[in-house]
């Protein structure tokens, strides 16, 4: 192990070209120009969307959000919290589950249109001094070892060669980046029509931050409050056999309301509508040498939960701090492989759970319905199960157990396990340069190591759950390892992993 600090002035960073301007390639686009990473982020559409989309942002997006300038108030001033979710069959109400428990100072999901999450996103990333180049493609892409080449298509048709040491695939499901590296997206598409309804409302029974899902012998009803008097509305219905489902009429709305909904409720002025079908498709792996995939770009799955967004959007949260400690020459490039273990081991995990919950809400069978519904009424009763609701939904239950970033668990001391997420008072992550923390006493062994490790660790120590323990806290607030305050190998261990470790070949 080396004692000296890497000297990061003589070398300019690597670069990073983002391929798509979504809330996803935006996201990773603020991260890495914060550490101080040189981007260039293009988009072929001529604006940003126009169009609702993605419309909840979850409590642990939103703390990740914090860790940037200007925090997550922006996003929480232009929303609208909603913190319960009230489950209906047979125009009765079964159950009721809460996410106020949830244990984060945003304990609640923020409803945003995705328009604007884009916009707060774009004025972010242009305060740090970074424009989004609209109406440029890419046509063609020719990976290297040390980086790659992108051939670029302008609104003019003038076309230029961009070179640049990173590529992040951001651009959805019909991505190039992923096409180009011949990577698999496996999966299914349901044998069922949707429809998404973005409307003005009256009659709703219940107060507006409350979402409902009414479960009924036809299918399954989901009511999302926007802010007061709008909705979202989502059910499935029966295949039409047409190539792409039939966009619904304000009338196909109101019948499915009647039919299906709490009685009362009259739709009127509508936003958006749109049909829709559900696929569930994953890649195998996230990182292809020099680039990788994150959102929609790597999975794509049933809108249950509303997690889609959010998940691609902690892809870019985790991306961003690797690539800008490898491309500042503090970590090895064999840090950037846990991001394809990480996030493909959390994609595995949303896209079971979506697909699940889609399934328990649509089944037609009777005594299945029976069964779910008799559950759903006895589980959500049980103090337990309605905070592990909360704590899954919210995504703060995500965690890194199996990462290769994660080592030592000294047993019998009072504080998070290696790979969960550590909640603290002041954020990690929110320097020029994503460093490590660590939570230790003042002890021999914990100064030693921030002397050793000044690069990849805060300068300071900072208070432990449990003075008898040390932990070693990532940039985005997950837990790497875990020690007894007097014997610190396991901690010092996964520093010389991140800082020394050559890792696989990127190429391979």
């Amino acid at each position: 192990m080396s004692s000296a600090s890497p000297d990061l002035s003589p070398r300019t960073p690597s670069s990073v070209l983002i391929v798509g301007a979504g809330p996803v390639g935006l996201t990773l686009a603020v991260e890495l120009t914060r550490f101080g990473i040189p981007v260039r982020i293009i988009d072929k559409a001529v604006g940003r969307t126009d169009k609702s989309k993605a419309i909840v942002l979850w409590s642990r997006t939103l703390e990740l959000l914090d860790r940037q300038p200007g925090g997550a108030a922006a996003f929480v001033a232009a929303g609208f919290k909603v913190d319960t979710v009230g489950f209906v069959a047979h125009g009765q109400p079964i159950a009721h589950a809460s996410v106020s428990s949830a244990q984060t100072p945003f304990a609640f999901a923020l409803m945003l249109p995705q328009s604007e999450t884009e916009r707060l996103l774009e004025e972010r990333l242009e305060a740090l001094g970074v424009t989004v180049e609209r109406q440029v493609e890419v046509v063609a892409l020719a990976l290297r070892d040390d980086g790659v080449d992108a051939t670029l298509r302008h609104a003019d048709g003038r076309q230029e060669t961009a070179p640049a040491d990173w590529l992040a695939g951001c651009d959805g499901a019909h991505s190039i980046v992923r096409h180009t590296v011949g990577a698999q997206f496996t999966g299914t598409t349901l044998d069922s029509d949707w429809v998404l309804a973005d409307i003005h409302m009256t009659g709703y029974p219940v107060p507006d931050t409350q979402v409902t899902i009414a479960w009924h012998e036809d299918g399954v009803f989901v009511v999302f409050p926007m802010s007061p008097g709008r909705y979202r509305i989502i059910a499935d219905t029966p295949p039409s056999g047409a190539a792409h489902p039939p966009t619904p009429t304000l009338d196909d709305i109101q019948a499915l309301i009647d039919r299906r909904g709490p009685a009362g409720m009259r739709a009127f002025d509508p936003v958006w509508l749109a049909g829709f079908r559900i696929n569930g498709r994953k890649v195998s792996r996230y990182r292809w040498g020099r680039a990788f995939l994150c959102g929609d770009a790597a999975h794509v799955h049933s809108p249950a939960g509303g997690q889609g967004m959010n998940t691609g959007m902690q892809d870019a949260f985790n991306l961003a701090w690797k690539l800008a400690l490898v491309s500042r020459r503090v970590a090895a490039d064999g840090l950037l492989d846990s991001f394809s273990v990480e996030r493909s081991a959390v994609g595995d995990q949303v896209l079971a759970a979506a697909e699940r919950l889609t399934t328990i809400g649509t089944t037609k069978n009777p005594f299945l319905r029976l069964v779910r519904n008799t559950v759903a009424h006895v589980a959500f009763g049980i103090p337990g199960i309605e905070h592990a609701f909360a704590q899954t939904m919210t995504e703060l239950s995500i965690g890194y157990p199996e990462s290769p970033l994660t080592s030592g668990s000294a047993a019998g001391l009072d504080g998070p396990r290696p790979g969960q997420r550590l909640l603290a008072d002041r954020p990690f992550g929110t320097g020029e340069l994503p460093r490590f923390a660590l939570l230790a006493a003042a002890t021999e062994p914990a100064l030693r190591l921030l002397q050793s490790y000044p690069a990849l660790l805060e300068a300071d120590l900072r208070e432990p759950p449990d003075r008898a323990g040390a932990w070693l806290v990532r940039p985005d607030g997950y837990v790497a390892a875990v020690a007894r305050s007097h014997d610190m190998a396991a901690i010092e261990a996964c520093l010389a992993q991140v800082a020394l470790s050559a890792g696989a070949d990127p190429a391979a």
